[in-house]
């Protein structure tokens, strides 16, 4: 199960963009994170079907996981995630508040 999802709002902890904030926009498979307006690229692109217009457009590039952290909700400081179980279902809990994610 992994601890950053799809729509969580995250803070980077390191590299360039450090101490910027973002909703999650992608997870994959290999450790890495897309997050909105972060660690932002140069794509040089040609023009095909579904682009007619080529040149060079800005994307966001991904971000490995350990440089990332959950925002908590409490405070708006970066905190670790901590799984606990409620009526049998597995939930994501804040370390630093307690606050229940999901």
């Amino acid at each position: 199960m992994n601890k950053i999802r799809k729509g969580d709002s995250v803070i980077v902890t390191a590299g360039r963009d450090k101490g910027r904030t973002g909703t999650v926009v992608a997870v994959h498979a290999d450790g890495r994170v897309v997050v909105e307006n972060v660690n932002m690229i140069k794509k040089h692109q040609r023009p095909t079907q579904k682009l007619r217009q080529g040149g060079i457009i800005e994307r966001e590039g991904p971000i490995h996981v350990s440089n990332v952290a959950l925002v908590d909700p409490k405070d708006g400081k970066p905190t670790r995630i901590g799984i606990t179980v409620q009526d049998g279902e597995r939930k994501r809990v804040t370390r630093r508040s307690g606050t229940v994610i999901d």
